[in-house]
């Protein structure tokens, strides 16, 4: 089998991981790291037993793919490179500052043929993969996502940095356009929002009420759906699931609720994500979180900022 030529863009805290990941593949010949800093590009470069490059341009026609894991300001731009290059990209969530830059990056990869997946590493989390079969007519969702303050992701509102996880995990269960978003959000450590509440309507009727905040004493990432006599609650960070049904009638002295809960082994959620990318074009199948898909989470994401903003500057006339 022909081994596939990678490199990973950006060094740091992700950038990290994502050059173990590309490492441990069997079928990926991991290339090399690249960063403008040199200190930490060749400090994870040596850690994955690899080159060190410092101009993302010196690997044209080294590689075949490249993880883009770099701050969220640069991503347009690498990525656009490598693609008019007719390099493969796997670029880290979220894809791109805007929709439209987005929609541009998703629109060349299809014009070259090329693969383009976007890193919303809760799609290969194991706990949602073993319930979503089960979510089949979701009436509504409810999901905390909360986190200590951590300086590296703070280039981004929260809504950008966390809550697009959620909304992504949203829109691949929901078979509905979102109709409608009201929402609030604050700043609290850094100048832009720190903390934000949504809620989402679906055309189909759902309804999501989604909480991201990254000024929290502890972390919390769970996801809970309901349907017609049953509900869902996934625990993405402790990887348990639960799933508690009703046959729809309550009769005295017999249990209304019957509650069935799992544990799985948390797994490796980025090891996968980098083995359907890899798997996506040594065999030509479509990626599990194309660039379409990520421009959604962006549209919903930017919806939802708006109507902080709005909210905002109603607040400051008063």
């Amino acid at each position: 089998m022909t081994r596939l030529r990678t490199a990973v863009v950006g060094a740091g805290y992700l950038g990290r991981f994502h050059a173990a990941k590309h490492r441990a593949l069997p079928q990926v010949e991991l290339v090399g790291v690249c960063d403008v800093d040199a200190r930490a590009g060749e400090a994870v470069a040596a850690e994955a037993g690899t080159r060190y490059f410092a101009d993302h341009r010196e690997l044209v026609g080294r590689v075949d793919a490249v993880t883009i894991a770099a701050t969220t300001s640069a991503h347009y731009d690498l990525a656009r490179f490598f693609l008019e290059h007719g390099v493969h990209v796997l670029v880290e969530k979220p894809m791109t500052r805007t929709a439209a830059e987005g929609a541009q990056l998703t629109q060349l990869a299809e014009s070259r043929g090329l693969k383009l997946q976007v890193g919303h590493v809760e799609r290969f989390n194991p706990a949602l993969l073993s319930a979503r079969e089960n979510l089949t007519d979701v009436s509504f969702i409810e999901c905390h996502r909360l986190a200590p303050f951590k300086p590296r992701g703070a280039d981004v509102n929260v809504v950008l940095d966390l809550m697009i996880h959620d909304l992504d995990v949203m829109l691949s269960l929901v078979d509905a356009e979102p109709e409608s978003v009201s929402a609030v959000g604050i700043a609290v450590l850094t100048d832009t929002v720190d903390i934000a509440n949504a809620r989402v309507e679906f055309a189909s009727g759902a309804i999501a009420n989604i909480t991201a905040s990254r000024v929290s004493t502890s972390a919390q990432r769970k996801f809970r759906v309901f349907q017609h006599n049953r509900y869902v609650s996934i625990d993405f960070g402790e990887g348990e699931v639960q799933r508690v049904v009703s046959d729809g009638e309550w009769r005295e002295g017999r249990e209304p609720l019957q509650v069935e809960t799992w544990s799985l082994d948390k797994g490796d959620a980025l090891l996968a994500e980098t083995e359907a990318f890899v798997d996506s074009i040594l065999n030509d199948t479509p990626c599990v979180v194309p660039g379409r898909d990520g421009v959604a989470a962006l549209r919903l994401a930017e919806a939802i900022i708006e109507d902080i903003d709005r909210r905002a500057a109603r607040r400051g006339r008063r």
